[in-house]
């Protein structure tokens, strides 16, 4: 647990601030138990209240001390947990737009919005509370032991020796409980993916007739869920009983051991009172640490799962002079390109070589498996080649991940995101200081017009989960209504209508070829009606490409192009 805290920035600067104010918060404890036992033992020899007094006050200002202490404690907590779970939300968002939508493909889209939503929340209550606890831990009980050691060693030595017991339970049974808790975390990112998918494929299970079939998939995978958070539950509740029957045996024995010895006039009230009242504080820093221990799993493994985001291998560093605006005149030369997966060495593209020049549009086709989403990835730069050569406009780089490159393209996918936001907000995603006049002349070039007028608030009214739900061909145009507004002179399409129908796509295509003018447009796709539209044409087969021209070319040449189109 520790090792995982100090990868925080500002975790130091939060233990030495807790670790001072520490000692004062111990300091006060003990003065409150002195004073208390001090005023009892006068009330019980038979003085006046005024003899009392002294004692009283001196009692009040430490429990009025140890108040504030606490207070600043939590506050110094909860302001680190809140900077450091947003700085570490914001690296791990800017670390996913580095890897691109291949990494969120792989690891899952529901699975990692859950993380970054639900999982931010998580990690901000472990910060808040571990820190604090581990501090309180480390001082408290040492400091108030060795205080008790100097006024009876019997006692100190009895809380010394029932100490350890207690941790090692708590061990034992917090290991079970992170396994448990393991499990747990698996199984609901599991859950949050096949819910993801089931909502982006609703439509299409309805028009098979599967979607009450389907249901019954749902529930076993949330029954799953269910049995997992029930284990850890047991766990935890089992944990926090036997710490706190193990923490009531221990102070009873102190107890016990200060009756007798009382009886026997070895020791005095005064000082068998502040132990007696010492005792539950000794022990107070480890009942919180458990209590709160299974409360931090989820945070503890949400900030794991972040870590291991932010340590994914990066594109090689390269230093390159600024890029100008795509135009006419522009190009891209790929050399003999080649892509492997990190596992298995399989060469997922070979031998690539293409001119990409000015504003064209290109098309790419072939089967599925054929390299044609991995040949977008490379030339959006959400991939790095593992072999061969780019030149951009001159320039020879390694591969596209660059700023400059980046801020000239958009990327429609298949399957658009949509932000549970207002319309407005969706729309203007790449361009928020867009004026609603801006938005809504986007939204009608894209064929929003007839959405809305539908919506009660117009471009105000809110989209996606929690909002109005929209079909598969509304979230493109949404997507549409982006390019259209940010209008950049790159655009690269992978599928973006393999999901819909045959009539909707046809209402798409009239829109998007609106908007392929005066760009560089490169398209993926197997509705291969879109190629008479393209300049040139990539076909592509087992990660190499076999054919580059015109549809009239092509269809001449009667190759894999010619094959595709009739089969």
């Amino acid at each position: 647990m520790g090792r995982d805290l100090i990868k925080y920035k500002g975790i130091k600067s939060l233990f030495i601030i807790l670790s001072f104010l520490t000692i004062i918060h111990v300091a006060t404890i003990i003065i409150q138990a002195y004073m208390l036992s001090q005023a009892i033992v006068k009330l019980f020899n038979g003085k006046s209240s005024s003899d009392i007094l002294y004692a009283t006050i001196f009692f009040i200002v430490a429990f009025v001390c140890r108040y504030i202490v606490s207070t600043i404690k939590q506050k110094c907590s909860e302001s680190f947990a809140d900077i450091a779970s947003t700085e570490i939300k914001m690296e791990v968002l800017e670390k996913l737009f580095r890897l691109g939508p291949r990494y969120a493909r792989k690891s899952g889209t529901g699975s990692i919005v859950t993380l970054i939503m639900e999982g931010t929340t998580q990690l901000k209550q472990y910060l808040e509370i571990v820190p604090l606890k581990m501090i309180n831990l480390a001082i408290i009980s040492p400091v108030i032991v060795v205080y008790i050691f100097f006024v009876d060693k019997v006692s100190a030595l009895i809380l010394i020796v029932t100490f350890p017991i207690i941790i090692i339970f708590m061990i034992l049974l917090g290991l079970a409980a992170k396994k448990k808790s393991d499990k747990q975390w698996k199984i609901y990112r599991i859950l949050s993916n096949h819910f993801t998918d089931s909502l982006r494929g609703l439509e299409t299970l309805k028009f098979l007739g599967l979607s009450r079939k389907h249901i019954k998939k749902i529930e076993n995978v949330s029954e799953r869920y269910r049995e997992a958070t029930m284990g850890t539950l047991k766990v935890a509740f089992l944990s926090s009983f036997a710490l706190d029957l193990f923490t009531m045996l221990s102070i009873a024995t102190v107890a016990v051991f200060l009756g007798l010895r009382l009886i026997d006039g070895v020791i005095l009230l005064g000082p068998a009172l502040t132990i007696l009242i010492l005792a539950p504080e000794y022990f107070l820093p480890v009942r919180e640490v458990g209590a709160d221990y299974h409360a931090t799993l989820n945070g503890q493994e949400a900030g794991k799962a972040m870590q291991n985001i932010l340590d994914e291998q990066e594109f090689k560093a390269q230093d390159t002079a600024p890029l100008s605006e795509w135009s006419h005149k522009s190009t891209i030369n790929l050399h003999d390109l080649s892509v492997s997966p990190e596992k298995d060495g399989q060469t997922i593209l070979s031998n690539i070589n293409l001119s990409i020049n000015g504003f064209q549009k290109i098309g790419i086709v072939g089967e599925s498996g054929s390299g044609k989403s991995t040949l977008i990835d490379l030339i959006g730069g959400f991939l790095e080649p593992s072999q061969g050569t780019i030149q951009i406009s001159g320039e020879e780089v390694s591969h596209l991940q660059l700023a400059d490159w980046h801020k000239q393209l958009i990327y429609i996918p298949q399957n658009p995101y949509i932000f549970s936001k207002s319309l407005k907000d969706n729309i203007s995603f790449y361009k928020p200081t867009a004026t609603n006049e801006e938005i809504e002349d986007a939204a009608r070039e894209s064929g929003l017009t007839s959405l809305m007028n539908e919506l009660p608030n117009g471009i105000e009214e809110k989209i996606g989960e929690g909002g109005r739900a929209l079909s598969g061909g509304q979230s493109q145009r949404v997507a549409l209504a982006r390019a259209f507004l940010e209008n950049r002179p790159v655009l690269l399409l992978d599928e973006p209508t393999s999901h819909l129908d045959i009539e909707t796509e046809f209402e798409l295509k009239q829109t998007m070829l609106k908007l392929f003018s005066n760009k560089l447009v490169v398209l993926a796709t197997h509705r291969l009606h879109w190629m008479k539209e393209m300049d040139q044409i990539i076909v592509m087969n087992e990660g190499s490409i076999v054919e580059v021209g015109t549809h009239e070319q092509l269809m001449m040449n009667k190759g894999h192009y010619y094959r595709l189109i009739h089969s």
